[in-house]
């Protein structure tokens, strides 16, 4: 078993970071995520593994960082607030576009605009659908648990190089905020120059015997060569769907199925409870990649079940994918609260009964 401590989310992402084997770390304070760097610099992790960690001067610095530090092969990694990520979208799309590795983590806000310092999950098209300009796509990783905001680091990382994609941790401010019971991985050592020649031969490491240099860019004038490579980062982010995962709960004899991902599936679960004590059969889907979305096992469950509720703290933004994934063959509805405000399970029994129970 490895250490165990309790941790704020924020600072579960942060330990991770170091234990990855994370070689640099730059990005800017916002809240709700601003314990990230704060842990950071009070932990000094150049002392521990060698890793940097610098406060950039905006998140449109700390973006272009990780564009550097990525292309040369390094695990670099930064973190934000739905603002902050917005500023960071050019930057995302050029290192989707040059097949650059890295790992972004979102402790989404409420917005649109300044919004709210408190939770939400209004940013999920924009995680999910590029968020930038062009065709690209992340792989986006929706954590429900201070665990799995320490496991979603080494995850992330896992994901960012085996596809030489951005790769997100999409969280919220109540799952960034909340302490929690945490058991963290053993340290991972950073990669050595050799070890990252050998493991990165795209990267812009310089001249070897072995090889020419690398030059990375995002940018071909040429019509038909970008076609092709638009093509293929196509085929990359089919090969995507390969990773995608999911939880089930209490679905086995499920007749009404609640949807919902990150601090809303935590609530769900709840809600399945009360309505279970109720005699009210439901079950809990958890999607636990938002890119790739695990459609195919949403779409069997569907088969099962009279009615689906898609719950999120949004106006409405998961429930597209979750209509897509079952083709229309069973009633969708929403329920979500915006502006900062979390449902409670009773709220979301309520719903379920209301839009889904009642009806069908």
């Amino acid at each position: 078993m490895g250490e165990i401590r309790l941790m704020m989310g924020n600072e579960a992402i942060a330990e991770a970071a170091i234990r990855a084997g994370c070689d640099g770390y730059f990005g800017y304070p916002i809240t709700p995520q601003s314990e990230v760097l704060e842990y950071l610099m009070a932990e000094k992790p150049y002392e521990r593994t060698g890793m940097v960690v610098l406060q950039a001067e905006s998140e449109v610095a700390s973006i272009n960082m990780l564009y550097g530090g990525g292309a040369a092969g390094k695990r670099v990694m930064t973190t934000s607030s739905s603002p902050g990520i917005s500023l960071m979208q050019e930057g995302i799309s050029y290192m989707a576009g040059a097949e650059i590795p890295c790992l972004i983590a979102n402790v989404v806000r409420g917005g649109p605009g300044l919004g709210t310092i408190q939770p939400s999950q209004s940013d999920y098209f924009q995680a999910t659908k590029g968020g930038g300009h062009g065709d690209y796509y992340l792989f986006v990783l929706a954590p429900s648990s201070v665990q799995e905001m320490s496991d979603f680091v080494k995850l992330g990382f896992e994901m960012a190089f085996k596809y030489r994609n951005p790769a997100m941790i999409l969280s919220d401010g109540v799952i960034g905020q909340v302490m929690e019971k945490v058991e963290l991985f053993d340290p991972i050592p950073r990669r050595t120059e050799e070890e990252i020649i050998k493991e990165c031969p795209w990267a812009t490491t310089g001249k070897t015997p072995n090889r020419e240099r690398n030059i990375i860019t995002s940018l071909d004038l040429d019509p038909i060569r970008q076609e092709k490579h638009v093509m293929h980062l196509k085929e990359k982010y089919e090969k995507m769907k390969e990773d995608a995962m999911w939880e089930n709960i209490k679905t086995d004899d499920a007749e009404y199925l609640i949807v919902a991902y990150g601090s809303s599936a935590r609530i769900g679960q709840k809600t399945v409870d009360l309505a279970r004590a109720e005699g009210i059969k439901v079950g809990l889907y958890r999607p636990i990649t938002l890119y790739p979305f695990p459609d195919k096992e949403l779409e069997r469950l569907s088969k099962q079940v009279k009615g689906i509720l898609s719950v999120e703290m949004s106006l409405g933004q998961l429930v597209e994918d979750v209509r897509l994934a079952v083709h229309d063959r069973v009633p969708v509805e929403h329920y979500g609260r915006v502006g900062g405000s979390i449902h409670t399970p009773f709220q979301v029994l309520n719903a379920l009964k209301e839009k889904i129970v009642n009806k069908y």
